[in-house]
């Protein structure tokens, strides 16, 4: 599985980006307001950063408006992914720019019928939100299990980017089904290493070379 860092923040990026555990990355309106910085420069800079797929949003609703606004952000590198809401226009535009060989990320995914929608449109990646489906009581992974069936069943390409995951479970659960890709915080993943008995692992071993008297080196 892939993993893409939810973040317009360039230093933490470029920190995971050392551990080989960055394969691109997905910003939204959020997360550029956050930033505190110009679109336009942080997404260049993060696309500097990977070579993978980096997502920038339209804001636009409409269809023209959004070409318009894709055609700018396209601009910005060849590694630019663009990113549409699930609509009847956002799968316009899909269509229109994947058939002119651009990748696009179709977000704001709530159920398996909106995924099947946008593989249609020919969607790179659909991104189906499992935290907030599970904040509104519903079950975020039979959401991520029923589009791999689907998907499966009509050999679409379209790739299964796991969004709003809130914690390594989701990660495990998403990896166990099957996703493609799973986009998370910087905290999620590092929470990924952790582990208790790594931790008590490290801590024993220091203690026993303290005692060796030895230094390597």
């Amino acid at each position: 599985m892939k993993f893409f860092v939810d973040t317009a923040d360039t230093a933490e990026i470029a920190d995971l980006a050392a551990t080989g555990m960055v394969d691109g990355v997905t910003t939204n309106p959020s997360l550029i307001k956050k930033s505190g910085r110009d679109i336009m420069e942080v997404t260049k800079e993060i696309c500097g950063l990977t070579d993978g797929p980096v997502s920038a949003e339209v804001v636009a609703l409409e269809h023209d408006a959004m070409m318009k606004e894709a055609e700018v952000l396209r601009k910005i590198a060849d590694n630019v992914c663009i990113k549409v809401p699930l609509t009847i226009d956002g799968l316009k535009t899909c269509k229109a720019l994947t058939s002119d060989g651009t990748m696009v990320n179709v977000t704001l995914c709530f159920s398996a019928n909106q995924a099947l929608l946008a593989a249609k449109a020919g969607a790179s990646f659909i991104s189906p939100f499992v935290g907030r489906h599970d904040d509104n009581g519903f079950d975020g992974m039979k959401l991520i299990d029923d589009i791999r069936l689907i998907y499966d069943n009509y050999a679409f390409d379209t790739e299964i980017l796991v969004a709003s995951i809130r914690h390594p479970i989701h990660v495990l659960e998403s990896a166990r089904i099957g996703a493609d890709v799973g986009t998370m915080p910087p905290n999620v993943i590092r929470g990924l290493f952790k582990h208790v008995l790594t931790d008590k692992g490290i801590e024993g071993f220091l203690a026993d070379w303290k005692d060796t008297g030895q230094n390597i080196g």
